[in-house]
């Protein structure tokens, strides 16, 4: 598959704006987000003392509960993570018994290193963009999007694209993935530009966006873990919502 970052359309287009996988990349370097071999082949784990070790605990909690969902259907599973970054968590997947595991992304730094670091029968790594022409022909079980369904513009575009290559008993699920309601996501905007600005990178927040879980509507979705429960605000373990949706 040879399609690249500068398919992907930022929010403003009335000029033209800095490819996203540069900025991308640039930002979480930035950022510290790019992580060595070493650390990358032990996550979720990474030493206390690390500037992330907070989400990362996060992850791993809401990582843990995806896999052991999924180890629960006890049959084989093709599963597709979209915008899977360095492919620590496809390579998790790929523990399941009998799964089959793509890991997707538009950013070639990291997918480069998930393939070097991860080298498992039932895993492989694709550099491409996600749209209608991406699998063709082939079909999935289970379809991921874990941190990545922001640096989506459209929520329905891309379930409704997803859902066209899911099985009949299939399943998308987005964990790891803030959502706002509609003032909130104006402040959120705001915020999301000053931070990206704060790094040198300002054209980032265009290609960054505040979604709510009200463009689920049109969806058969479920809502497999809401953070915002009386019990859940109390233990305050994970801050993102765990969502389900089925044809």
């Amino acid at each position: 598959m040879n399609l690249t970052a500068k398919d992907i359309t930022p929010k403003h287009t009335g000029k033209q704006k800095p490819d996203f996988e540069d900025l991308y990349i640039a930002a979480r370097k930035q950022e510290k987000r790019l992580y060595s071999d070493e650390q990358l082949l032990k996550l979720p784990e990474i030493d206390p003392l690390h500037q992330y070790h907070n989400e990362w605990k996060i992850r791993r909690h809401s990582s843990e509960r995806l896999i052991a969902y999924l180890q629960r259907k006890n049959r084989s599973l093709k599963i597709l993570e979209i915008g899977c970054g360095n492919g620590w968590l496809s390579a998790k997947l790929a523990g399941i018994p009998n799964a089959k595991v793509t890991g997707l992304d538009v950013n070639q730094v990291e997918i480069n290193q998930a393939i070097r670091v991860f080298k498992k029968d039932n895993l492989q790594f694709v550099y491409d963009t996600f749209n209608d022409n991406t699998f063709e022909s082939e079909n999935f079980d289970v379809i991921i999007f874990a941190a990545s369904l922001q640096y989506f513009p459209s929520v329905i575009n891309v379930l409704n694209q997803s859902l066209e290559i899911l099985t009949p008993r299939g399943e998308v699920h987005i964990i790891d993935t803030p959502f706002y309601d509609a003032l909130d996501a104006i402040d959120a905007d705001q915020r999301s530009r000053s931070y990206y600005t704060s790094l040198g990178f300002p054209e980032m927040a265009d290609y960054y966006y505040h979604h709510s879980i009200s463009e689920f509507w049109g969806f058969k979705y479920q809502v497999l873990f809401n953070p915002v429960s009386l019990l859940n605000r109390f233990l305050k373990k994970d801050p993102f919502y765990w969502i389900a949706i089925r044809k």
